[in-house]
């Protein structure tokens, strides 16, 4: 039921009751008060009576008559025995004999024990309501009834009236109650919107009723809507700075509910698993395809934690560390070591190669050392072996200097200083420190530049290193009378440098390392040659420190070409 309605209800209620109860106590004051005024009467009547009976009993009918006929009561008279001895409603005579006997009355049994007695009662002879009073005198007690039909007829009157009264103030009161509810339902309801409009993240709309308790009620919900939105701003501040910072770590981070369905899954995370940003996940349970990583899942969904389990994929690997929340569900992380192993190994690789490389230089000086030390041999030989031990030393000295101009370019510490280089008078400058080895092997060097790439923005030293190892890279797979070929060329917004040799080539399945560190085609004659096996990786290096790049393109029994592009303007920091 509606706030008006249960308003006008209780608004009816409360008069109806007020009304009834009003009613009630008019008719018995009045009532009470109309029949002891009566009552008054009736006893000085009865005096009157009672002194003017004569002292014979046979003229007591003539005289309540004549008194009863004077002020139109019924006067009786009744002996102590309680027979009736006169009585005005019935004729001169004999009263008959059936009379009732009225010693049992109660105004009769009143007025013998206190001296006055009044009773209001049906009278069966009249059928009307009459009010009895009786005082002692004469043989026994004289009553005089008088009727009440006048009494109720005003206490009707009066009734009728207050009930017209009350119907009046009924409808005043409901107008007022409607009026009332009116305008207290109409700023409820405004506030009821508006408690809505709060409850759906809108803006609301409260009144101002000019009622002091709802307005009260209207001013507590505009302070409880303007914290709720500064908390709510609050919240999600953090949750935006706890999503970017989930978003932006290189671990992948899994969250779960207590039923195991995953609710927040960062970038990291879908790239270890392979699911796209916009492709919806299963259950945890089914997440991982690694026993490894399932036992990991049963167990922190079952309430435990988990530390560092190694889970391995054929892309990846990692280390999955997972706990679990206080309302159920979980939290994983999975820390890659995917580049970590690659870096290892590389390592691995690069101290194993270093090894290898200075190995066996530093097995042929100890050698040649040690027979020097405890057999000298003739002079010539003793040459030999010392011949032997410095071209040694001087092949463990480049391998040294390699690594230590690719460590340099490595750590960024290195930055070309780019200037317009001439790319023929740089190419014969490299050549010159190899063309005692290719004279004796008939090979020669021809330069040739397209138009509009003679020169290229590039730092000279830098550049020298470049065709240098080239050049060397070249002469020790060339053979016997060709010719190595460095020519240059517009592409882009820059110019392409190329070393073409006519050697062997190199097989489809070498082509893509061929620049890493100690990698090499064919590993006996390059080291048999005296290459150290880092002279592509720093050409690599150094053109990247340019903002260029670099390319291998060759076939077996067709020569390798090198492909070294240079922007056309001021390389970029890297």
């Amino acid at each position: 039921m509606s706030f008006a309605r249960r308003l006008i209800l209780g608004v009816v209620l409360v008069l109806l009751v007020t009304v009834g109860t009003l009613v009630w106590i008019a008719e018995r004051s009045l009532r009470r008060n109309l029949e002891g005024d009566i009552e008054q009467g009736l006893e000085h009547e009865a005096r009157l009576v009672r002194a003017a009976l004569p002292a014979d009993s046979l003229a007591w009918q003539d005289v309540v008559r004549r008194f009863g006929a004077a002020t139109g009561h019924r006067i009786t008279v009744v002996d102590s025995a309680g027979r009736v001895r006169a009585d005005s409603d019935f004729p001169p005579g004999p009263l008959p004999p059936t009379l009732e006997n009225h010693r049992s009355r109660l105004e009769v049994r009143e007025a013998f024990a206190t001296g006055k007695g009044s009773a209001v009662r049906r009278s069966a002879t009249v059928g009307r309501d009459l009010l009895y009073l009786a005082v002692p005198g004469g043989p026994g007690v004289v009553r005089i009834a008088s009727d009440l039909s006048q009494v109720n007829a005003t206490v009707r009157a009066a009734q009728a009236g207050v009930l017209g009264a009350a119907a009046l103030a009924l409808v005043v009161g409901i107008l007022a109650a409607l009026a009332a509810a009116r305008s207290f339902t109409r700023p409820l309801a405004e506030i009821g919107s508006a408690a809505r409009a709060i409850a759906r993240g809108e803006p609301p709309r409260l009144p101002r009723s000019g009622i002091p308790d709802l307005d009260a009620v209207a001013m507590a919900l505009r302070q409880m809507n303007e914290q709720l939105a500064g908390r709510f701003e609050q919240l999600r501040r953090e949750q935006a700075e706890s999503a970017a910072l989930v978003e932006s770590m290189m671990e992948g981070v899994i969250a779960a509910d207590a039923r195991g369905q995953i609710v927040t899954v960062n970038a990291a995370a879908r790239r270890l698993l392979g699911y796209p940003a916009d492709a919806p996940l299963p259950p945890l349970s089914q997440l991982f395809r690694a026993p490894a990583a399932r036992d990991a899942v049963t167990r922190v969904l079952a309430g435990g934690a988990v530390h560092d389990v190694p889970v391995e994929t054929e892309r990846w690997s990692a280390a999955l560390n997972a706990r679990p929340l206080p309302g159920g569900g979980a939290v994983l992380v999975l820390h890659e070591l995917t580049e970590l192993r690659r870096l290892e190994t590389v390592r691995r690789d690069f101290v194993a190669n270093v090894s290898h490389e200075l190995k066996t230089p530093l097995t042929s000086i100890a050698g040649y050392a040690e027979t020097l030390l405890t057999d000298p041999p003739d002079p010539e030989t003793g040459r030999r072996f010392l011949t032997t031990i410095a071209g040694n030393a001087e092949r463990m000295q480049r391998l040294v200097d390699d690594l230590l101009d690719l460590s340099r370019i490595e750590s960024a510490r290195w930055r070309p200083a780019v200037e317009p280089v001439n790319l023929a008078g740089a190419a014969r400058a490299a050549w010159a420190g190899l063309a005692q080895r290719a004279a004796a092997r008939g090979i020669e060097l021809s330069v040739e530049s397209a138009p509009g790439a003679e020169v290229l923005p590039a730092d000279p030293d830098a550049l020298n290193q470049v065709l240098t190892n080239l050049f060397d890279n070249a002469l020790r797979y060339a053979p016997e009378g060709s010719r190595i070929a460095c020519g240059s060329a517009t592409e882009g917004d820059g110019i392409t440098v190329t070393v073409h040799d006519a050697g062997p080539g190199i097989p489809p399945e070498h082509l893509p390392r061929v620049f890493e560190r100690f990698y090499r085609a064919d590993p006996s004659r390059a080291r048999g040659e005296g290459g150290t096996g880092l002279g592509l990786a720093i050409v690599k290096h150094l053109v990247e420190a340019h903002g260029g790049r670099v390319e291998a393109v060759s076939r077996p029994g067709e020569g390798t070409t090198v492909r070294c592009w240079f922007p056309g303007g001021r390389p970029s920091a890297s």
